[in-house]
């Protein structure tokens, strides 16, 4: 059976972790498997938002597969430490907008597989934590530098110095959350967000999340020139011909993405 399940639908893909007896914790294989669907979104035009999700009711992921990790040298250790880095490495890099569906606990690589998502919304009954350190290891997929971008370098550090478990209502207070719902109501939430992007230009949502992504970390001047490459990819599209055509015939625009 597959530890990935990938489903797309009006052109939102839907990936699942699906461990749900393991707490849809990463061994090596849902790794593997979970990085070649990624490359696979990557490259596809139909998809415009991905939603990350886990399967069951009790957790998004609980981090490492510690029963396979106890069974596995120190070279398999590093495999799998930069296996999980580069997986969420090109999540974080997908084109696409990405919403993570935070079902239930979030610790370790769960908790950095959210913050290699644009967007996380959470069940209001979810927990979640780096919590690497009380297992004298530190996090090692991203989570040292994407939380301390996120919600500032003191907080960060609190939070992961001290491996605290925290609520979702306490995450969405650290500004770690977008926003926290009942847990009934979590998949329309995250789609009315897909959904509402989607109502603009495909290839514009892509550029706008480049720009600002890749800005982030450079100074002003080099953030505005990203800004104005990225302007000018969308200059040539017939989406931005349909949205014009669009507004001057009082009518809401068809993107096609191209």
């Amino acid at each position: 059976m597959s530890n990935i399940l990938l489903e797309k639908r009006d052109h939102i893909a839907y990936v699942t972790l699906h461990r749900p007896e393991a707490m849809n914790c990463f061994n090596y294989a849902t790794l593997v498997e979970l990085g070649e669907v990624v490359e696979q979104l990557h490259l596809d035009r139909d998809v415009r938002v991905v939603i990350f999700t886990g399967a069951g009711e009790k957790a998004f992921s609980a981090g490492a597969d510690l029963k396979e990790r106890k069974t596995l040298t120190e070279t398999e250790v590093r495999r799998n430490v930069k296996k999980i880095r580069d997986v969420f490495n090109a999540v974080a890099d997908l084109p696409q907008p990405t919403i993570a569906a935070v079902n239930g606990y979030a610790f370790g690589g769960g908790f950095e597989l959210m913050l290699s998502c644009d967007f996380r919304i959470a069940v209001k009954e979810a927990v979640m934590g780096l919590t690497e350190v009380s297992w004298a290891i530190i996090p090692g997929a991203g989570g040292t530098q994407r939380l301390p971008r996120l919600i500032g370098e003191a907080r960060a550090k609190e939070l992961i110095l001290t491996a605290r478990k925290i609520t979702a209502e306490q995450a969405y207070a650290y500004g770690i959350l977008t926003k926290v719902v009942e847990k009934e109501e979590l998949m329309a939430s995250c789609e009315a967000l897909a959904h509402e992007m989607m109502q603009n230009g495909p290839i514009a949502l892509q550029q706008a999340k480049y720009a600002i992504q890749q800005g982030m970390n450079v100074d002003l001047q080099t953030g505005l020139a990203i800004e104005a490459k990225a302007y000018e990819l969308t200059i040539p599209t017939k989406d931005r011909l349909e949205a014009l055509a669009a507004f001057s015939e009082k009518r809401k625009p068809q993107f096609t993405g191209q």
